[in-house]
């Protein structure tokens, strides 16, 4: 049986922050990333819907060890999935990739401190067959939710209607919106990237929605990062970009959190501004919830508002009473047709992929486990989770997790430490819910996820500026990691294969 120091699930932004973390810090591991489809990128490659783009600036969703030098600061989803394949490229993690490995189980064994790995091996859509191997950590590079399917509430009369009804996460390659009328039920962050962008060629888009998202207007371009990599060496205009965008986040959250009043005018103020003086904003554009209690749009250029404005878009803001054959009945009686309609109606969230976990034979109940700073979980021994920020960009927490796991792995090996299990003992922290959003997505979740705690290093600060003081700066075998000591193999187990 093949045996790997360290297997990497996922090959998206975080399995590859992964490798590079790996290669740098841990040059003696033998380690290899299993990816479930046949193709880098992770959501990059799997979302086709019109203007995919990023919803946070590039400067932070890129890699610190290979900053964003391109001038859009919200970049569209081509540029970013070349990004990431050239990252893995030039550093030869590709090499390390196998593709059509999707990782079923994982159940650690305690005597052999080894993880026993069992993955269905084949092409997407294909048959698959089963292999298992060993590994002595895992790190869990999956994000967090699933990718064979969204989220679509059960809306009645579906089957009657006559038009194309597709949602965004498998948008059809032959759909041809030119000339046609799309009716759009959402309002988040593919809503507000896909009506503006469709509206461009049909004959007239309606976003549709229940209630309105706080919504922020921001340049694609950002001039002062632009100065800064003109006048001054890469090597320092990177991270102090990267440092600005960072900090300049986290003090809008901040603000808001403290003075959300305030921030809901400020941010009414910037809609109202780019919109004509008789539009209903506080029907449209005035949620019923504080700033970023969900995660605020972006709106790149303010093209949204400027489809409004020519006439192009129109915002409705109503309930689905039920499917027609023409279109939709609305709780209000209005009628809207249309030849398209998408349901940008969310995610579903799925927590480690839908691995089956479970040490010594017996299943981890995630959802009664705490996290350590939120990269590990409570009673799980060498496994890490790269899960990002809600309220910030996905890599900003990702890379310090994959860095942060890196440097553990290094300092296991240099003091023959086989195995590292987070425990809480009894601290007298309580339990709270993993994220603090109030976003339909994550409520419909709740009971698939893990918990934090209500003290550090369990609870979750979802704060760059805590995190990186914790997980860079402080040391990796911290206080609620338990290590276990023995003979150790890492870096021998010499019978790598790529690209099986």
């Amino acid at each position: 049986m093949e045996h790997l120091d360290v297997l990497v699930v996922g090959a998206g932004l975080s399995g590859i922050a992964a490798g590079h973390h790996l290669q740098e810090t841990c040059p003696w591991a033998e380690y290899a990333i299993f990816e479930g489809r046949d193709a880098i990128g992770g959501t990059w490659d799997l979302f086709r819907y019109p203007g995919i783009r990023s919803d946070s600036d590039m400067y932070t969703l890129g890699y610190p060890f290979r900053p964003w030098n391109d001038p859009q600061s919200i970049a569209d989803g081509g540029p970013i999935l070349e990004y990431i394949r050239d990252t893995a490229a030039e550093e030869g993690i590709d090499e390390r990739i196998r593709f059509g490995h999707r990782v079923v189980s994982l159940d650690w064994n305690s005597d052999e401190a080894r993880w026993h790995v069992v993955a269905e091996v084949g092409p997407e859509g294909g048959e698959r067959e089963r292999v298992e191997l060993k590994c002595g950590f895992v790190m869990s590079c999956t994000g967090y939710y699933r990718y064979d399917h969204g989220y679509t509430p059960d809306f009645e009369g579906m089957d009657r209607y006559l038009g194309r009804l597709i949602h965004p996460q498998h948008w059809p390659e032959d759909l041809d919106h030119e000339g046609r009328s799309v009716v759009v039920i959402g309002s988040g962050a593919t809503a507000v990237t896909l009506v503006p962008a469709m509206a461009d060629t049909a004959s007239h888009v309606t976003m549709l929605q229940r209630s309105p998202t706080w919504m922020a207007s921001g340049p694609r371009n950002n001039p002062l990062a632009e100065l800064i990599n003109r006048i001054l060496p890469a090597r320092v205009a990177g991270p102090l970009v990267r440092w600005m965008h960072a900090l300049g986040t986290q003090a809008f959250y901040g603000f808001c959190q403290r003075f959300p009043k305030l921030a809901g005018r400020l941010l009414l103020r910037g809609v109202e501004s780019q919109l004509p003086e008789d539009y209903d904003v506080d029907t449209h554009f005035r949620p019923r919830y504080d700033p970023w209690d969900q995660r605020l749009c972006l709106v790149p250029d303010g093209d949204l508002f400027g489809g409004i404005a020519g006439g192009r878009v129109s915002v409705v803001t109503d309930t689905v009473d039920t499917f027609t054959e023409k279109g939709l009945l609305l709780g209000s009686g209005e009628e809207l047709e249309a030849d398209i309609i998408v349901t940008a109606t969310g995610l579903e969230l799925l927590f480690l992929g839908g691995i089956q976990l479970s040490v010594d034979g017996e299943p981890v109940e995630v959802t009664e486990r705490l996290t350590y700073k939120g990269m590990m979980l409570e009673g799980v021994p060498n496994l890490a989770m790269a899960i990002g920020y809600t309220n910030a960009s996905w890599t900003l927490k990702c890379d310090l997790t994959c860095d942060a796991t890196a440097r553990l792995l290094d300092e296991m090996r240099d003091r023959s430490i086989t195995s590292v299990t987070p425990h809480s003992g009894d601290a007298g922290v309580t339990s709270e819910p993993l994220l603090g959003l109030s976003a339909g997505y994550v409520q419909r979740a709740l009971d698939r996820l893990p918990l934090q705690g209500s003290e550090p290093p369990w609870r979750v600060r979802q704060s760059y500026l805590a995190d990186y003081r914790a997980m860079k700066l402080e040391p990796v075998l911290g206080e609620g990691l338990r290590p276990i000591l023995g003979r150790t193999a890492w870096g021998r187990s010499g019978n790598r294969k790529v690209n099986a």
